[in-house]
């Protein structure tokens, strides 16, 4: 009785894997770049209908446009990529793959690599502007203190980066050539680094204004603050996972590394459109926010809130600015002020 015969490729069981993954990845980022699209969508209108209001809401405007573009420059030459692979050098000598391996000089590998590295570095940009949005309430001074070294660091994943792109598409090389796998490793990991550290930056001086609040404020109403911050800890979750995932397993040229690399660059821009969407919708901190000293929410404040205040005149006193209307509002910045002297 004849064994069944066999129909697929010569190479060995890794580099198909390899393959496998490729194939997997693209698939991944496909499905990331329609959520892009409709968080796109959603962040542009709010802004498009604030346009008015300043320069900074075009910028914001401008700038989920240009994550856009990127992501989408990102998807089409990946698919590209897999076309030219799969389809027309399918009968490359050496398998698919080594076509892949032995044409990274190309321009459609260039600028993968290239779209990849903007799109991350453009992230990365985002999240140190918010710990300096929210830290200059606390002063120019300080705010330049705490986020020198987060500088420091995303300016030598650039140059890390760089040397990354341009090594990666050299004749010969590839992403997995041992060079370029050296400065693609230091790179994402200044990056995650980058990233662990600011968000940390952001929870930690939030959750210091939820303490002073906390003292003043119903329990319902400083909730939505803490709420807050778990969407940060959230969206910076959301990519730093992935992030880890792809930086353990292709610091151990591991074939799935092409899986987590799809999730990592789908997640990292998801992560900035949360935060910009809350700004475009008003609901996140930004530096109006702290400078103005107001808080809203749209739930008036309990009966629990007015005996609170009536068992304690002294806060009564430190909290005059408290005012109740339609919405709910406290100085916040004064508020501390009080409290020192």
């Amino acid at each position: 009785m004849s064994s069944k015969p066999y129909y697929g490729p010569q190479e060995d069981e890794y580099t198909k894997n390899l393959e496998r993954f490729f194939v997997a990845g693209d698939f991944v980022a496909g499905v990331g770049y329609g959520v892009h699209i409709v968080l796109w969508a959603s962040c542009a209108a709010y802004l498009w209908k604030q346009r008015r209001r300043g320069w900074k809401t075009v910028f914001l405007l401008g700038y989920i446009t240009l994550l856009l573009i990127v992501e989408t420059i990102f998807c089409v030459v990946q698919a590209r990529t897999v076309q030219v692979i799969y389809i027309e050098n399918r009968n490359y000598p050496g398998g698919p793959w080594r076509y892949f391996l032995d044409t990274q000089n190309l321009a459609v590998n260039v600028v993968f690599y290239a779209t990849l590295f903007v799109l991350t570095f453009l992230c990365d940009t985002l999240m140190l502007w918010r710990s300096w949005i929210i830290w200059t309430a606390s002063g120019r001074t300080t705010a330049f203190l705490v986020n020198l070294f987060p500088l420091i660091m995303l300016t030598a994943s650039f140059v890390m980066g760089t040397l990354w792109t341009l090594q990666s598409s050299h004749p010969g090389l590839s992403l997995y050539s041992k060079q370029p796998l050296a400065y693609g490793t230091a790179y994402y990991t200044l990056s995650l680094g980058v990233n662990i550290i600011l968000t940390f930056l952001i929870i930690g001086r939030l959750l210091m204004y939820r303490r002073t609040h906390l003292a003043h404020l119903p329990a319902a109403h400083a909730q939505q603050y803490l709420s807050l911050a778990t969407l940060i800890v959230e969206s910076a979750a959301l990519y730093t996972v992935f992030a880890i995932a792809f930086l353990v397993s292709y610091a151990m040229n591991a074939p799935i590394n092409q899986v987590w690399l799809g999730f990592a660059s789908g997640a990292q821009p998801i992560a900035a459109y949360l935060i910009i969407y809350r700004v475009a919708a008003g609901t996140a901190w930004t530096r109006e926010t702290l400078e103005s000293q107001t808080l809203t929410t749209t739930t008036h404040p309990g009966r629990e809130a007015e005996m609170s205040m009536a068992a304690h005149p002294r806060k009564r006193s430190e909290s005059r600015d408290v005012q109740f209307t339609t919405e709910f509002s406290v100085s916040a910045l004064d508020i501390e002020s009080t409290q020192e002297k």
